[in-house]
Order: structure tokens, then sequence, then C-alpha cells
């Protein structure tokens, strides 16, 4: 196949912690859309490369470089670094997928930019990148229940089996809201799929 042989044009990242223990919690919902998106796309994402699992694949006659980094999430700038660094990519052609608790659960939300929002996988991103001009889809796992809830025992909690439903149905508009982006950019994307 063609993109097996051919540089990269974008870097899609989903942003989790590697593990049994991580799985199915809601900071790792990042893995679970990249896993989905490579499913959709025919490709197993299990070559170990640039400290993360990555696959290459191809949308919208576009080369892709699919990762989940497995440095734990507070560190995923690495692995993002080592990737772009390698390929020569700019970070408006780095896109994230991960979770956001500002988020109702099964919400999603495109953005061209902005900061970490307090999300570290994020801020390690930016960190290492040493600019926030990266596109991302933001996948909602919902607030807290108090304010006086830990937001690490939040986001690395399970969902319940009612906002697994949810989740499911954000992480197929996800995948959908990556292919729009890389074929017609995060405008239309994010008309097409905020809300959501």
């Amino acid at each position: 196949m063609f993109f097996r042989r051919t540089k990269p044009e974008w870097i899609i990242v989903g942003l989790g912690n590697p593990g049994p223990a991580y799985t199915n919690t809601r900071h790792n919902v990042g893995f679970v859309a990249i896993d989905r998106l490579a499913e959709k796309l025919g490709v197993k994402i299990d070559r170990v490369k640039y400290s993360a699992y990555t696959a290459t694949a191809a949308i919208g006659g576009k080369t892709v470089l699919l990762m989940k980094p497995t440095t734990f999430m507070n560190l995923s700038g690495q692995a993002v670094r080592q990737a772009a660094r390698y390929y020569a990519i700019e970070p408006e052609k780095v896109l994230v997928i991960f979770d956001d608790v500002s988020l109702a659960p099964g919400r999603i939300r495109v953005r061209a930019d902005g900061s970490a929002g307090g999300h570290n996988g994020i801020k390690s991103i930016i960190s290492e990148l040493g600019s926030q001009a990266f596109p991302r889809v933001k996948i909602g796992v919902g607030e807290r229940p108090h304010p006086d809830y830990d937001l690490a025992d939040w986001v690395l909690g399970k969902f319940s089996s009612e906002d697994r439903k949810k989740i499911e149905t954000a992480v197929e508009n996800a995948c959908g809201a990556v292919e729009a982006l890389i074929e017609k950019g995060v405008t239309e994307a994010a008309n097409r799929y905020n809300g959501r």
C-alpha cells in the first residue's frame, strides 16, 4: 500500500495511560478513539516507535501516523515531539484526541488550538512542541459529582453503564470529526460535529 512508504503528513494522537489498570477509564477515551479509528482504517496500532504504539494509515489521500503514547498521560508530549521532529511535522498538523471534564458525557468539541485547560497531557504537548496551535478533538467525560471530589480519582474512574453508551457514540463522532478535519479542515469539522 502506498502510505506505508510515504512520509506522514499528519500525526493523530489519542491520549491515555498504558496498561490494563487504565482500560475504560475517563482519562483513556483518547486511546479508545484512536483504536476505533485504526479499526475503521483497517490498520493495527501495535508497532512501538517514538515511545508510542503507532500505525500508518491514509485519510482522504493523506498519510497519517496514529499514536498512543506509552509515556503515561503527563509526559505525552515527549512521544509527540519525537515523532513530530523525526517527520518535520508542524504543530498545526498534530491532531490530538482527549478527554474533557468540562463537556457532558458523550459530547465532542473540535478546536483549532487553545490552552491546556488544566489537562496535563495537553500541557505536556504544548511544552514539548513549544506551541498550543495544534488542532484537537475533545470528548466529554462529564464534571466531577461535586467540587470536593478529587479530579485524579474522577478521571481515573470508569464510566457508568449509561455514560458508556454515550461515550461509544462520542467515539464514533470523534472518528468522523478527525476524518472531516483532515479532509476538509478544522472549520468544516467543527461545524459538522460541535454540539453533537
